[in-house]
Order: structure tokens, then sequence, then C-alpha cells
């Protein structure tokens, strides 16, 4: 289990420490060095890596061909990702990934939110959070790519604040996560999954633009 101090000392301040144990139970790790590695619905085996440099070098390879999630958070690790060599060792850092990750599901719980009316009450942010953690997983909500979707407006003044501004997820500009790059690049296979980053390189062995 991720640690009580490093939640409240890196973690997106809009979600609640609560909510942030539940992301990370649900749909994290606690080695900031995991790399999952998938082929459509199928998990790559890959080897685990020791070191930070291990962990980065196992990303480098997958890029481009697999959806890969990196870190505490499982961000997606082509996340705004033009060129291999932008990858930057914060993905497999735990502070600096827990902060990406939880600003970014910050934007997914929200545009859930939103779809459901901003509602209030526990069962309804029960229901909210399942379906967050079900969209970050899969990277789509009802159809729609969410790490791609504009970030929806703020909820009303007057209902408890579930995530954290727009301002802060756009400012977060040292990361991959950064609002100008929401888009992953990737190849563009036929269902365009929104998880799969691309390289800038030769890659038409494989299929790739």
């Amino acid at each position: 289990m991720v640690d009580a101090a490093l939640i409240e000392e890196c973690a997106d301040p809009g979600l609640k420490p609560a909510v942030v144990e539940k992301f990370i139970a649900a749909a994290g790790s606690d080695d900031p060095l995991t790399v999952t590695v998938r082929s459509g619905k199928r998990v790559v085996l890959v080897p685990k890596p020791a070191t930070p440099e291990a962990a980065m070098d196992l990303i480098r390879q997958n890029i481009g061909r697999n959806v890969v999630r990196v870190g505490v958070t499982q961000y997606p690790a082509g996340l705004g990702v033009l060129e291999a060599g932008e990858l930057k060792p914060d993905l497999v850092d735990a502070c600096a990934n827990l902060r990406m990750g939880t600003a970014l599901f910050s934007k997914v719980y929200r545009i859930v939110l939103k779809w459901y009316g901003d509602p209030t009450g526990e069962e309804a942010e029960r229901q909210v959070l399942d379906d967050a953690l079900i969209a970050w997983q899969s990277g789509y909500f009802e159809g729609e790519a969410v790490f791609r979707t504009p970030i929806p407006a703020e909820p009303d003044a007057d209902k408890p604040a579930a995530v954290d501004s727009e301002k802060t997820i756009a400012g977060k500009a040292d990361g991959p996560d950064a609002e100008d790059r929401s888009e992953p690049v990737e190849d563009r296979l036929p269902d365009d999954d929104p998880n799969k980053a691309g390289i800038r390189v030769d890659l038409s062995g494989i299929g790739a633009k």
C-alpha cells in the first residue's frame, strides 16, 4: 500500500486521500518500478525491472508496439510523448508518478462526474469512482477516449469538489500530462487505442505510420 505521507506530499490536492488510496489499490501498484505491457487484451509477460534504468529500458522497448502502463498509478507511458527519447525517468519515480497520475485521474473522474450530472451523496460518489476506475484502466468512458477528452468545466460551487481545477492539470507542463499534449501519439490502428504511444522511428514492419 502506498504510504499516506507520500499521498499527502505528492498526490493531486483536488482528490481526497481516501479516493487516492482506492485509486492506487484498484488500478495502481505498490512498486514504482512496475511496468505493465498489454497487446490488445493480452498481458505481455516482461521481466520485472530491478532498477529505474531497467524499467525505462523496458518502457522504450515496448512503446509504440503495445500499451504500456507504469508506476504506482499505472500511468499511460506514451501520453503526450512524440519520441521514445522524450520519456522521462519521472515515470518510475514514486512521487512524480503519483503527481502525474492523480492529476490525470482527476480529469477522468470529472468526465464521469459530469456525465452523471454532478451528483452528490455517498452512493453516487461510489458509482462515479467505480466507473472512473474502469475508464482509467481501459482509456474509455461511454465510447469516449478519456485521456484525449477536453477537461470538463468545474462542478457548481455549492457541490463538493471531487477533483482539482483545470488549471492544476494544465499547469504541470514538466510532465507528460500537460494539457496541450493530452493526446498520446500512437500507431493509428483501427481501434485507435488511447493508451498506445508511438515513436518517431521506422515502424513499417509492425504497421505503424
